[in-house]
């Protein structure tokens, strides 16, 4: 700034006469000042120096700051190495608000004076004012530079750092932000604050599940913290909405949208288990078992975390929601043990069907599917001990006996084959015990008493086959040579053929009453035999042996309602205990003559097992 007109004059008229007046002073100077005239100048010079210096106080004092930087300035001219000059303008400068200029002098100060900590505080304070008003003004970006040289002089205040994440909030930068934030609380360690602001950054890179964490984690350590619990209230609110919008889509069978919606609820909620479950019911529909199976065991993880209070009825949900987990794991066990042995791999479905076995010992679906498994890998006697622990377990189940009775014709084969006639036919009486309406095991079993010569059972298996199939041109010939000089017609008129016939009748009948009952309870849908698949799979050849291919086919089967029924019963045993009498009770306790039978609610159905088919049966 340039010092007014009268000022100018008045100093030049003031160096004029001090030039004269040094001119005198050195002729009548002594010979000691002669001989100095460097030190006499120097003497001048600080004199005007200290002059301007104390005139640009005096105008700092009153608020004359314009004058001051100019007073500062000159004393600057003549002693530019004096860091107090620079300082002094600094601060003029800085009443001005030019902080570029103030900025400057404080680096010079610093770069003259390097070990004094007052200069570079000061600059960054500069700094910090500089990038304040540029903020204001709506240049971010430069507000952001100003900010970030303040942090570098300064890196210990967090209140640059905090100016700095302002800045990169305005221009939209968040992931700037977030690695920001993350710095602080790997450096300082976690603290609430920090905590909610990074769930902040988080919400608005839609990182729901990183959101919920971290809000998660400033309740710890904050549990009063107001601005969390309403943040962690929205995500659950938001989490409850996805889910319900994922149930109406899994209900009109649009399973992919429906594995979206739940997706963003377990984003907005990562701890539901009740999510979890869901998700892997969808995954399992959409036979997806990999995924489905660790969403069972994440909800079986997670029952009842992040429940607050751990009320009764919550704890009683939570167990429920584990049984649920459970079951529906072994269910998905089983589906993917069954789609194996589709494909053609029965080895990792005996490994599959072993973890769901381990999970649920009373299933005897699920031993049966292992005996099926290793029936393909022909491991008969592990097959047998699955089928017969299915059949103890379940007696009355018709799906174990047509396997028993397949199982025992195929030994009756093997067993033919190698030449073992008598045990082929006891093999093959077997698998007529199980079931008596497959015409392939008279047939069996009437050519096997053939060999072992006992003509009058083989006669009537052969009647058996005529009653069944009249026409059937196998046995025919086989029955006229055991009866020569009779006709068929005769054969099957006899007193011999009316008993076979009356006989065999009340077996199949028996065994239809008793499919009858199991279908009509619901446990199972039996369907007839396949003839066609068993001749083909299960005929005895007599000229080339025993034929061994066995077709099998994977279907899915409506079974009874087991674990459920096992469900009901744990509740009616708690529900029990809880409402037992007191000890000291003095009054009556005979029950009520007429139980009362509880109807299951409308929101329980019963599991649906998928079933290996067996081997040519649909069942």
């Amino acid at each position: 700034m340039n010092p007014p007109a009268d000022c100018a004059e008045k100093e030049d008229s003031f160096l004029i006469m001090s030039d004269s007046s040094k001119q005198n002073s050195r002729e009548s100077s002594p010979p000691e000042m002669k001989k100095k005239p460097d030190m006499y100048g120097e003497l001048i010079i600080q004199e005007r120096v200290d002059k301007h210096y104390e005139a640009g106080v005096g105008a700092m004092s009153q608020s004359q700051f314009d004058k001051a930087v100019s007073c500062f300035s000159k004393a600057m001219l003549l002693q530019p190495q004096q860091t107090r000059f620079y300082v002094q303008r600094a601060e003029a400068y800085l009443q001005l608000c030019d902080f570029q200029s103030a900025a400057l002098d404080y680096k010079h100060a610093c770069s003259l004076q390097p070990q004094t900590e007052a200069y570079p505080q000061r600059l960054a304070f500069i700094y910090y004012l500089q990038g304040q008003c540029l903020f204001d003004l709506g240049n971010f970006l430069e507000a952001l530079e100003t900010f970030t040289k303040a942090a570098e002089l300064k890196p210990y205040v967090r209140p640059y750092y905090m100016r700095s994440l302002a800045c990169l909030n305005a221009l939209g930068r968040y992931s700037e932000c977030l690695g920001l934030v993350s710095n602080w609380l790997e450096k300082d360690g976690q603290s609430a604050d920090l905590l909610i602001l990074r769930a902040r950054l988080h919400h608005q890179l839609n990182q729901m599940t990183l959101c919920y964490h971290d809000l998660i984690s400033a309740l710890r350590l904050k549990p009063c913290c107001p601005v969390a619990h309403a943040m962690l209230k929205k995500q659950k609110e938001a989490a409850e909405d996805a889910h319900q919008a994922a149930v109406n889509k899994a209900l009109k069978g649009e399973l992919s949208e429906a594995l979206r919606k739940i997706n963003n609820a377990l984003g907005y909620n990562p701890t539901k288990g009740q999510y979890y479950l869901f998700r892997g019911i969808l995954y399992r529909r959409l036979q997806d078992f990999t995924a489905a199976i660790e969403d069972f065991v994440l909800a079986a993880d997670f029952c009842g975390v992040g429940e607050e209070p751990p009320q009764k009825h919550m704890q009683d949900n939570s167990e429920d929601l584990e049984q649920d987990a459970q079951t529906q794991l072994v269910l998905t066990i089983n589906d993917f043990a069954i789609q194996c042995l589709s494909r053609g791999l029965p080895s990792e479905a005996v490994m599959l069907l072993n973890k769901a076995i381990e999970k649920q010992r009373d299933a005897s679906e699920l031993f049966i599917n292992r005996g099926d498994s290793f029936f393909k890998l022909c491991e008969w006697t592990f097959a047998l001990a699955d089928y017969q622990q299915a059949e103890e377990m379940d007696p009355d189940n018709t799906a174990i006996w047509l396997r028993l009775a397949v199982f025992h014709n195929t030994m009756g084969l093997h067993s033919y084959g190698d030449k073992k006639y008598q045990e082929a036919a006891d093999k093959f009486s077997v698998a007529i015990r199980y079931n008596p309406c497959v015409i392939q095991y008279y047939e069996n079993r009437a050519k096997a008493y053939c060999k072992v010569a006992k003509m009058e059972e083989a006669k009537k298996d052969a009647i058996s086959v005529l009653i069944l199939e009249p026409t059937n041109d196998q046995v025919a010939p086989l029955l006229l040579s055991l009866l020569p000089g009779c006709s068929l017609t005769d054969i099957m008129s006899c007193a011999t053929a009316r008993s076979v016939k009356t006989h065999l009748e009340a077996k199949i009948q028996a065994f239809k009453i008793a499919a009858s009952k199991v279908s009509r309870t619901g446990r199972m849908a039996l369907t007839k035999d396949d003839s066609q698949s068993q001749k083909s799979s299960q005929k005895l050849q007599v000229e080339d042996g025993p034929e061994q291919k066995i077709k099998s086919c994977a279907t899915p089967v409506e079974v009874h309602c087991k674990l459920v029924k096992r469900k009901e019963l744990n509740q009616a045993v708690k529900r029990a205990l809880q409402e037992r009498q007191p000890l000291l009770y003095d009054g009556p306790r005979l029950a009520s003559n007429h139980p009362v039978h509880e109807e299951p609610s409308a929101g329980q159905q019963p599991y649906v097992w998928r079933k290996f088919g067996g081997f040519g049966l649909n069942c």
